[in-house]
């Protein structure tokens, strides 16, 4: 019988992250290590946006795609060879609906996904499947799309949303090295409500709420949070590590389920 897998929320920072010896590198390198291994991997990537429908990568082999600029040509080479998954993205659409996803071959692994699978599972031969966020969606539906992936850690797949929690560029280049008390509330705000499974604070971004005006900002983000929060079970534990804070950038993730594995990142520390 397969084990239940744990569904994890990474703070994915700058593309940088990838090839820097920094604490967040080291703590997925060592997570690939320490968490059961896979079947398969679903992402949702704080990169990818659609409109309308949910859209899943469907190709046998996804193309790496570099969506960025300005970063050192050592990042442009990378290339992650995992293969697609096609029968994982059909088990997806099962379980959303056909109304609410489709594949798409258009797109592939952008740095959202392959920035944080390259540490952990360097040698990309574990499948993995790309899902994007329809924005045209409320917090609200986000998260129960969440829910109903949730079935898919008992099928060997392991859910990983990548984004950041706190995420705001713009401000972030006035605020570095700085913890404005917005921010620092809205941390503790959002890490109170994960280990309290208290969902409707994590979908509650509401107009006039200046530390979520500019924590969110544009949303995308955030959003993968409220999958992996989704996916959430009767008897889940949830722990969170990498909680650091620079201005308006947080590398705060989580791991929800059985949280043994992050014993390991707390013998590093």
């Amino acid at each position: 019988m397969t084990s239940r897998l744990p569904a994890l929320f990474l703070g994915h920072g700058s593309p940088m992250t990838v090839i820097s010896d920094v604490p967040e590198r080291r703590a997925w390198q060592m997570l690939g290590q320490a968490l059961p291994r896979p079947k398969a991997i679903l992402t949702i990537s704080a990169h990818w946006e659609s409109h309308g429908q949910t859209l899943l990568t469907g190709q046998a082999q996804p193309p790496t795609i570099h969506d960025f600029r300005g970063f050192p040509q050592e990042l442009f080479d990378i290339q992650y060879p995992a293969p697609g998954d096609p029968a994982l993205a059909a088990r997806v659409i099962a379980l959303l609906g056909a109304d609410q996803a489709r594949t798409d071959r258009d797109w592939g692994f952008d740095h959202g996904t392959w920035g944080i699978l390259r540490p952990m599972y360097p040698n990309g031969d574990i499948p993995v499947v790309a899902m994007s966020l329809d924005r045209s969606l409320s917090t609200k539906q986000h998260l129960e799309l969440g829910r109903r992936l949730a079935p898919l850690r008992d099928e060997g797949v392991l859910l990983v949303g990548s984004g950041n929690i706190i995420h705001n560029l713009m401000l972030w280049r006035q605020l570095a090295g700085r913890i404005e008390p917005w921010a620092g509330e809205f941390r503790q705000r959002i890490n109170t409500a994960l280990l309290e499974g208290d969902h409707a604070t994590l979908t509650r971004l509401e107009a006039g709420d200046e530390a979520a005006a500019k924590a969110v900002n544009s949303g995308e983000h955030y959003l993968p949070l409220l999958y992996i929060a989704g996916a959430q079970l009767a008897g889940d534990k949830v722990g969170l590590f990498n909680d650091s804070l620079d201005g308006a950038l947080s590398m705060t993730s989580v791991l929800i389920g059985d949280i043994t594995p992050l014993g390991a990142l707390a013998e590093q520390d």
